[in-house]
């Protein structure tokens, strides 16, 4: 049985329209059975309603602060749609503590760096300015805290000398489009398990594999 995955945006859907792709497979672990939106007008919505995924938006702004109202009603529409994993891309809303509790180990985010460095807002400006030589993405799981969940899955792209903020995230992007759907593969297949705040993967992983910038030997 497909696991039944809910997809939350705010803005474009980019990474939505990687898992919904990767959905698309025939031996993908997970189907996408929802895309909701805090925003009506996200354009993500579009994208999702073209693939034939069923959307709804949940307004948060008539919330104001009350995280938990909006929470309730967001539930809600996930039961309704017998929903078992989440995976957010660019969702713009903090969730409270209880709501992340309710989904600890089945709620998926990306955030483009490789963390723990350069969580938070702006984190390509945050890479450039501390002159790292390779930058990347991170797929984790959702805690309170932000962008400090247990790491499911990074990749890593070179930092050029000439790098601007918008370059560097453009390559960054290809590779969240090719992490995030293969980290929800493995959660939907039942390959990650959790010890304390460290996830690991059933499959291990290649020992080999090295990254030198600048490549220089």
């Amino acid at each position: 049985m497909k696991r039944r995955v809910a997809i939350l945006i705010s803005g474009r859907g980019s990474n939505m329209a990687a898992l919904i792709d990767a959905a698309k497979a025939a031996d993908f672990p997970a189907e996408i059975v929802a895309v909701i939106s805090n925003r009506a007008d996200a354009a993500g919505l579009e994208k999702a309603a073209a693939s034939g995924i069923p959307t709804l938006v949940v307004e948060s702004k008539p919330f104001g602060k009350d995280r938990a109202g909006f929470e309730a009603v967001l539930q809600r529409a996930l039961d309704e749609k017998q929903v078992e994993l989440i995976c957010l891309g660019g969702f713009m809303r903090l969730f409270t503590a209880e709501f992340v509790q309710r989904w600890y180990g089945k709620m998926l985010n990306i955030h483009p760096a490789l963390l723990p460095s350069f969580p938070g807002l702006d984190p390509h400006g945050q890479a450039l300015a501390a002159g790292v030589k390779i930058s990347g993405a991170t797929v984790h799981f959702v805690i309170p805290e932000t962008d400090a969940g247990p790491i499911v899955m990074q990749g890593a792209v070179t930092v050029a000398d000439d790098d601007t903020s918008e370059t560097l995230s453009q390559r960054i992007l290809g590779i969240e489009h090719r992490i995030y759907p293969e980290a929800l593969r493995l959660l939907a297949s039942g390959k990650l398990r959790l010890e304390g705040d460290i996830c690991k993967v059933a499959d291990g992983a290649d020992r080999d594999g090295t990254l030198i910038s600048p490549r220089t030997i």
